[in-house]
């Protein structure tokens, strides 16, 4: 099951990687303020779910603190 969480990790901190260059992009080329903005909203939220996953995957990983 730890396994299953890692993957799914994996791939919201990917996607985390993809809307912060993307905004940051955005930013650099002065598009949309409220664009730019949008994007920042979405990877705070990406980090929190990649941030839940992670703890998940240590929870069912067994790893002993």
């Amino acid at each position: 099951m730890a396994s299953t969480f890692n993957f799914f990790a994996i791939i919201v901190m990917a996607c985390v990687v993809f809307v912060l260059l993307r905004g940051l992009m955005n930013m650099m080329r002065g598009g949309s303020g409220n664009r730019s903005n949008k994007l920042m909203q979405m990877r705070i939220v990406l980090q929190a779910v990649a941030l839940v996953l992670i703890l998940l995957a240590l929870y069912f990983g067994g790893v002993r603190g």
